[in-house]
């Protein structure tokens, strides 16, 4: 996948690389307080070093097999991203997840982006069931699950613990045979 269009608001997803360090920096201080509300990741990219050594980590995975990160980039600015944390292809599993600053929320990209993915990890390489793990109280990233369809499994109460507050992690998944049958409605 090199580019793939997301609609028709010019929006599109690409691979995130480590030559692509510097605007995935950009895109994590544009929106760094946003993010960083639920997950790890503006932590985890701090300087250009930091931003090369995330992307590079993708690119290993995506390497052997074990993971994938995607840009979204709206009017030519990266904005967000998806990807999957984990791939576990010999057991047909994978953990969804995502990022997107402030100014490109509410516009349904994430979803679309994450339509995108999982419908490759299904349809290309035969995954039987996408994860989505999410802190309870991150009801943007909850609504995207329900919006993908997904069965909320249950709550690991207490289980995650961010910037020294302790969450619980809500475990959303789909199967495929569930994502083949809603496409055909779509």
């Amino acid at each position: 996948m090199y580019r793939v269009s997301l609609g028709d608001d010019g929006a599109e997803l690409r691979p995130l690389e480590p030559w692509q360090a510097e605007e995935f920096l950009a895109n994590i201080e544009r929106g760094r307080e946003f993010i960083g509300r639920y997950i790890g990741l503006p932590d985890a990219v701090t300087n250009l070093m930091s931003s090369r050594a995330y992307l590079q980590s993708y690119a290993d995975k995506a390497a052997t097999d074990t993971g994938r990160i995607y840009g979204i980039w709206s009017e030519g600015t990266l904005v967000g991203g998806v990807l999957f944390r984990t791939m576990d292809v010999a057991h047909g599993t994978a953990e969804a997840g995502c990022w997107l600053e402030p100014a490109a929320a509410g516009r349904g990209l994430v979803t679309r982006a994450a339509r995108v993915i999982i419908d490759w990890a299904f349809e290309e390489r035969g995954l039987h069931r996408i994860e989505w793990q999410v802190a309870a109280p991150n009801t943007a990233s909850v609504a995207v699950a329900r919006r993908l369809g997904m069965t909320r499994d249950g709550v690991l109460r207490g289980s995650y613990v961010h910037r020294g507050e302790r969450y619980d992690i809500e475990v959303w998944s789909v199967l495929a045979p569930e994502w083949r049958a809603a496409a055909s409605e779509r």
